[in-house]
């Protein structure tokens, strides 16, 4: 096998047509230039230079191999410049599992960032089900998935964006509609209208129920943020959605009411692989998503 390094000394030598020339420009000696090429010789069983004069001039083969030299050390300086833009987040490719509700607020304003400050990166993006896209993460197949939590996951790292507050939504004309804010508690003998599945998001509201003295009764089960309001402007009951999912707009036909004592939220969290090796396009657009959470 042709050794690479010997063929760049190879290069020298044609290029300033002694070995002396490319001594010089090599830093090397010419006696360790001259060994160089021996034992490329040997390596192509071949002469590879011929003498001229004081000079040398390359042979039929010695010139087809300095032109492969010019290729190699041109591809080795774009694979430097590549690698140094991988590394500077210039490029790269993100794979990032979204949820719906997150989209609209946290990954399109982070996606719009990350392509004027780092236009070169690639960004695939997928919306799946936010209770469970963590395989796709742990196993590689995402470099990033938003996840409401937190709950332990072994080989996930999990880096907080924000809590989602719930929202109180009332029919128009029910009794506590006119009131600025309310208690959980004044919920506690209504009618429910679910917004969510079983899981973390259902967890946190039934958690600040509990929290208030009362487990809520629910009459319909939509799990969806928009059929959920379609409920609860018929009269059937009661609701809780998160900011986010009021995003999308609030319908005809209810009001929102900010909640506390307790304040019901769910906690959205950006899951990494605790292996993956650093990246900045990554980094760059967690931060990008933080500042989406933050209003920036």
């Amino acid at each position: 096998m042709l050794d690479v390094r010997r063929m760049q000394v190879l290069r020298a030598v044609v290029n300033t047509g002694s070995v002396t020339g490319a001594a010089t420009a090599l830093g090397y000696t010419p006696s360790a230039v001259s060994q160089q090429i021996a034992a490329l010789e040997k390596e192509a069983r071949t002469d590879l230079l011929e003498r001229v004069g004081r000079g040398v001039r390359p042979t039929a083969a010695g010139l087809l191999l300095t032109g492969y030299a010019d290729t190699i050390s041109r591809q080795v300086a774009e694979a430097e410049t590549a690698l140094a833009d991988l590394l500077a987040g210039r490029t790269g490719r993100l794979s990032v599992r979204y949820f719906a509700t997150a989209g609209a607020s946290l990954v399109a304003p982070a996606v719009a960032r990350l392509r004027t400050e780092h236009p070169g990166v690639q960004i695939e993006l997928k919306l799946i089900d936010p209770e469970d896209p963590l395989p796709d993460v742990r196993e590689g197949r995402a470099d990033l998935a938003l996840v409401v939590g937190p709950a332990g996951h072994e080989g996930v790292r999990l880096l907080h964006l924000l809590d989602d507050p719930y929202l109180a939504v009332l029919p128009e004309g029910h009794r506590l509609a006119d009131a600025p804010d309310l208690e959980m508690s004044d919920l506690a003998g209504e009618p429910w209208v679910g917004s969510e599945w079983p899981g973390p998001c259902l967890d946190a509201q039934l958690s600040a129920c509990e929290a208030a003295g009362f487990r809520p009764r629910f009459v319909v089960e939509s799990e969806d943020y928009v059929t959920a309001q379609g409920f609860v402007a018929a009269g059937l009951g009661v609701s809780l959605i998160p900011r986010l999912g009021l995003g999308v707009g609030v319908r005809p036909g209810v009001v929102v009411r900010e909640l506390r004592g307790p304040e019901p939220a769910r906690s959205i969290y950006a899951a990494l692989r605790e292996t993956a090796p650093p990246q900045p396009a990554l980094t760059a657009f967690i931060a990008a998503m933080r500042a989406a959470a933050e209003g920036g």
